[in-house]
């Protein structure tokens, strides 16, 4: 059977909690108390675990991160960001996903409840951001990662990109390129971000003379046969357009195979752009022409917000945005 504090304890005639302060060098001892514990510890091979020292001293060292799920294309990078800085500084990452909705959040309520984490980073899974407030209100260290901004009116810490921007960069490389008459796929009408995008990307035509009229914007959910679909409608309408703005890579892959299936030539005919820069983006026929989501970057910054905030820095009262880039390929070269 494993050693445990209390047969230390037994052997050197002090208690647990003796035991305890030697361990995590915390109250003042008699050094030849302290002498004698450290003495049984060797002389046992008693190892502690990190967890009861780590609670002892008051943290985990377990930051927990809740997602909708895995399976989101871009998903991987912002975990592995966050992974890549808890790791440096030797914590753990216990992470959640709402994949079966109720019972995936009670689950980690139970967790949030046996105090099993020190922070929180999160993706907000859909439905959650009350219970989510809630949690930050009552003092849980979190930060939000966030491609849509801050959402109504919550003031929870944040790690944000600009989808405005991006989408604007976008219209106004299509623009350069003599595109005039694009069409829109959105995403799905309740997310910020579908909205930034959309207005960014019409404020850049507008402003060059060329409206983008409701005909030519098409509503979407960011999965390929959305992307597909919504071409098809279009060129069954009879709409005229020259280029395609997709507000995801998986929705333009979708585009991108109806054109070709209606033997637009692309980017000759038709010049498709997308959103986010996931590694399927660069190996598309032709390779895909996108605004640049740096989602590892933010993870990264996020969980070191978070840490920072562990040895005492105070949390942002306002979003850490960090700018999305455009990258230029085939699609529209």
């Amino acid at each position: 059977m494993p050693i445990t504090i209390a047969d230390v304890a037994a052997r050197a005639k002090v208690s647990k909690t003796t035991v305890s302060r030697v361990l995590n060098g915390k109250g003042e001892l008699d050094e030849s108390t302290a002498a004698r514990v450290r003495a049984v510890i060797d002389e046992l091979g008693y190892v502690p675990s990190a967890r009861a020292v780590n609670l002892a001293r008051g943290r985990t060292r377990v930051v927990a991160m809740l997602v909708p799920s895995l399976t989101w294309p871009w998903m991987g990078e912002v975990v592995q960001g966050a992974v890549d800085v808890l790791e440096a500084e030797e914590y753990g990452l216990l992470l959640f996903t709402c994949n079966r909705g109720t019972d995936s959040m009670r689950q980690f309520a139970a967790q949030v409840a046996a105090k099993s984490f020190d922070g929180l980073l999160v993706i907000e899974p859909e439905g959650t951001l009350d219970y989510i407030a809630n949690l930050h209100a009552r003092g849980l260290p979190m930060v939000l990662i966030d491609d849509r901004d801050q959402m109504s009116g919550q003031r929870i810490p944040s790690v944000g990109t600009t989808n405005h921007t991006g989408a604007g960069a976008a219209a106004r490389h299509l623009l350069e390129i003599g595109r005039q008459r694009p069409l829109m796929i959105t995403g799905p009408a309740q997310f910020g971000c579908t909205q930034q995008r959309r207005d960014g990307f019409a404020a850049a035509y507008a402003e060059a003379g060329h409206p983008v009229t409701d005909d030519r914007v098409l509503l979407g959910d960011f999965t390929f046969g959305c992307g597909a679909e919504a071409v098809q409608r279009a060129i069954g309408a009879g709409v005229e357009f020259d280029a395609v703005f997709c507000h995801n890579d998986i929705s333009a892959a979708g585009a991108m195979q109806a054109l070709q299936a209606a033997g637009r030539r692309i980017p000759e005919d038709v010049a498709v752009v997308g959103f986010d820069d996931i590694p399927m983006a660069a190996h598309t026929q032709p390779p895909l022409t996108t605004v640049h989501q740096p989602m590892r970057e933010m993870g990264e910054s996020a969980a070191r917000t978070l840490l920072a905030h562990f040895e005492g820095t105070p949390l942002p009262n306002r979003p850490t945005i960090i700018p999305a880039t455009f990258t230029v390929r085939d699609s529209t070269a």
